[in-house]
């Protein structure tokens, strides 16, 4: 069984981070990767090298995703790079700064819903086509457990990913008619380098909690990516994939 679609995957913000690990990941089942970037080119020629070093193909796109313009933009390109074809999204491009809500400004809310959330929604709606063409695909949005769970600081990211989660499950009732699942991955906190010496209280108090006492790691966020895009995913459709540790199983009370 193939487990990943025919046609070029592309996964927005794959520079560094979780976006690159998903990257790895979908080229490593055999996928033909575009990996989207918006301003380190030398991030993503980095992604780029290290698919191309192990046997795969991969293209770099850059582009703004925070207008619709940009957005179709970099799906086009995709697309071209590959022929035409299109076999999956992955909405991984976010912001996640942190900024008190009494003090924040309508420029910055607005800094954060645009990248995190009308991306999703403008991505979305220009791969679409694109997927049906090549007989149905899968889109795969990133949110996080933010967004039932928000953090001081967080007001404006948790509220796009909780926007996130709505859009794959009203997405996934539009667009399966046509042969598009739609899904979202919540991670918890992702294992970073520098991120324990940077939060190092925050990184305890995960810990603790954490069944097992580790962080998430960013190549198991990518297999359930790699796995809603997979025909072993076929009868999943407007589903939020929790991937976390156990930490949400956790009483809060």
């Amino acid at each position: 069984m193939r487990l990943v679609p025919s046609g070029a995957v592309l996964v927005t913000g794959a520079s560094g981070g979780i976006g690159r690990g998903i990257a790895l990941r979908f080229a490593a089942a055999g996928a033909p990767v575009v990996v989207h970037y918006r301003g380190d080119a030398a991030g993503a020629a980095g992604t780029v090298t290290l698919i191309e070093r192990e046997g795969g193909s991969a293209h770099a796109v850059r582009g703004d995703l925070s207008t619709e313009e940009g957005c179709r933009a970099v799906v086009d390109e995709a697309a071209a790079w590959c022929g035409g074809g299109l076999g999956a999204l992955v909405n991984n491009a976010a912001a996640q700064p942190v900024q008190p809500l009494p003090g924040m400004t309508e420029g910055e809310w607005r800094a954060v819903v645009d990248t995190n959330l009308t991306s999703v929604f403008a991505c979305t709606q220009a791969a679409v086509p694109l997927l049906v063409e090549s007989g149905g695909g899968s889109v795969t949005h990133l949110a996080s457990i933010e967004a039932a769970n928000p953090a001081p600081g967080h007001a404006h990211y948790s509220a796009s990913k909780a926007a996130v989660i709505a859009h794959a499950r009203a997405a996934a009732l539009e667009y399966g008619p046509r042969g598009v699942r739609v899904n979202a991955v919540s991670p918890g906190l992702v294992e970073r380098p520098g991120l324990a010496a940077q939060w190092p209280e925050g990184v305890r108090r995960w810990q603790a909690a954490a069944p097992g006492g580790r962080l998430v790691r960013a190549e198991e966020v990518a297999d359930a990516c790699v796995f809603l895009a997979s025909p072993l995913a076929a009868g999943i459709n407007g589903h939020n994939l929790v991937v976390d540790r156990g930490v949400s199983a956790r009483p809060t009370w």
